[in-house]
């Protein structure tokens, strides 16, 4: 059995009898569930029981509006807020990993994993003008592979989802088509499409129909077993996704001038960069009023950070290490605050 289902099912597992002495509850991104889960559980059982962390997977969008709302304790979202949004709402945000959304497919009778796609091609599909499997532009990508002469079916959320605003931003970048009709957003006008219910209802839906095409974050393709295809990057270079290829898309990213963290990763230079990288945030009140609470959530993401570092590198998920970390840090210290003092943890 492998580690993400292991988890899943420790997830499912009842907690120890008796009441925690902090319950903290979040809301959000799809993107990062997986280790979420993990981190949730790992945690918990750190301290005994005292503080338990639940996390629902209901979206970036839905996680940035229960944040807003106050009815959780902390939202998910991989569409990060800009600083006059975060000011507006009195929010904190801050990263906690970076990761790949892949393009995942399913043409059988083409060995897994062998599909090669560039930006027009990738662009194309979306916008429904490429129709079919065998398209001259894609069998001219694909030297060898026998393509059959079947309708691509475009698979997408259905959902306000920041998976999607990672994908759309790429296309925006690639296609000034697609920009100018379509542009970028957690929910956008699709030209084409059938939509699935947040990562695994697009994974579920691309393995269910023949001819399929969608995205999705990398640890769902991999625990559903779906082929993922090999994008050109902005080197010209056919690149796979793999954790390498998100860390080396990260490797530069410049956080110190970043306002409110706010960083997108898609389209980066370099010949081993993934194409479509992505950051997934978390969004906590700036004015807390619970002081057991407040120094719990904080010590809670500082584990994730440090102990649960391993677990988002075995989900295969980027962790944030070094500078970046100061910096998460700093903004803690300077923008949360319980009943005006700072929160100590």
């Amino acid at each position: 059995m492998n580690l993400f289902r292991k988890l899943a099912l420790i997830a499912l597992l009842p907690l120890a009898a008796g009441a925690a002495d902090v319950s903290i509850n979040g809301a959000g991104a799809s993107f990062p569930a997986p280790v979420y889960r993990a981190w949730t559980y790992g945690f918990s059982q750190s301290t005994g029981e005292k503080i338990r962390v639940n996390y629902q997977s209901s979206g970036s969008g839905a996680g940035i509006n229960q944040i807003k709302d106050g009815t959780v304790d902390f939202g998910g979202t991989d569409n990060p807020l800009t600083r006059k949004e975060l000011d507006a709402a009195n929010l904190c945000q801050f990263p906690m990993l970076t990761g790949g959304v892949v393009v995942i497919v399913n043409i059988r009778g083409v060995k897994p994993n062998t599909l090669q796609l560039d930006q027009e091609t990738l662009a194309g599909i979306y916008l429904g003008q490429i129709k079919k499997w065998n398209d001259p532009k894609i069998v001219a990508l694909n030297p060898g592979v026998k393509l059959p002469k079947r309708n691509i079916v475009v698979v997408r959320r259905s959902d306000s989802s920041g998976t999607s605003f990672i994908f759309t931003n790429y296309l925006s970048k690639i296609s000034k088509e697609w920009r100018d009709k379509v542009g970028a957003g957690p929910a956008v006008n699709w030209p084409v499409g059938i939509g699935g219910q947040k990562n695994p209802g697009v994974c579920n839906t691309v393995a269910r129909i023949n001819g399929a095409i969608g995205y999705t974050e990398y640890t769902y393709a991999v625990e559903a077993k779906l082929s993922m295809v090999a994008l050109k990057n902005k080197a010209g270079k056919f690149v796979r996704p793999t954790p390498a290829s998100f860390q080396a898309s990260a490797a530069n990213a410049q956080w110190k001038p970043a306002e409110g963290f706010y960083m997108v990763l898609t389209d980066q230079s370099g010949d081993e960069s993934w194409p479509i990288t992505g950051v997934t945030y978390v969004l906590v009140q700036r004015n807390q009023t619970d002081a057991a609470k407040a120094a719990a959530l904080l010590n809670y993401f500082n584990w994730c950070y440090t102990s649960g570092a391993v677990t988002a590198s075995r989900l295969n998920y980027v962790p944030l290490t070094g500078k970046v970390l100061e910096l998460v840090r700093k903004c803690w210290a300077d923008e949360i605050r319980c009943n005006g003092q700072p929160v100590k943890f």
